[in-house]
């Protein structure tokens, strides 16, 4: 790998407004000797970053620059309030992201009421959902998933980073109602034992 090419990928990363993939930083800085140079090029710059102010992330196959996380507070003040999702868009986008790709009775089904179509589309303009093509059954439903900036935004590499249900137990993020109905469901299957 030539330091032209490593140069030129620090130099797209850096001026980059959103985060690029392997095939994009290609289009920039050219193939080189093929895409393992362009690939040794981001380990370079991602390792000659480690520990400092900002670092080279990958969040869903694509690469971007962020904030170190232990100085994430120093840009807190500066930053845009984002408005808070209603307890429906969080469960709307917990259903997608643990389903995907999903249609929207599905989502209903799961929720055990009807979403409105206001839930999926401020998660659309958050730019966390997409619709992700048609389900090939009577109707067509249109599907949805989650995207890069869903990944990004939660800081996941990729949809197995999701927390799994041991994980939300131990943070004391399921609902009380919810347990007692689990502890219900193991005692029940011991007695019949």
């Amino acid at each position: 790998m030539s330091a032209a090419i490593e140069r030129a990928v620090e130099a797209v990363l850096f001026a980059s407004a959103e985060p690029l993939s392997l095939d994009s930083l290609r289009a920039y800085v050219g193939n080189g000797d093929g895409s393992s140079d362009v690939r040794a090029a981001i380990a370079a710059v991602a390792e000659r970053y480690r520990g400092r102010g900002v670092e080279l992330v990958e969040r869903g196959g694509r690469w971007h620059f962020q904030t170190a996380p232990d100085l994430a507070h120093l840009l807190r003040r500066d930053r845009e309030e984002v408005r808070r999702l209603s307890r429906a868009g969080i469960e709307t986008l917990a259903i997608i992201a643990y389903h995907e790709p999903v249609s929207r009775a599905e989502i209903e089904a799961i929720r055990g009421v009807q979403v409105a179509k206001g839930t999926l589309d401020v998660l659309m303009e958050a730019g966390w959902v997409r619709p992700a093509g048609r389900r090939d059954v009577p109707g067509r439903p249109l599907t949805y998933a989650t995207t890069p900036e869903f990944l990004s935004h939660f800081g996941l590499t990729s949809r197995r980073d999701l927390p799994g249900l041991d994980d939300l137990r131990a943070a004391g993020l399921l609902d009380p109602v919810d347990l007692a109905f689990e502890q219900l469901a193991v005692e029940k299957d011991a007695d019949d034992d």
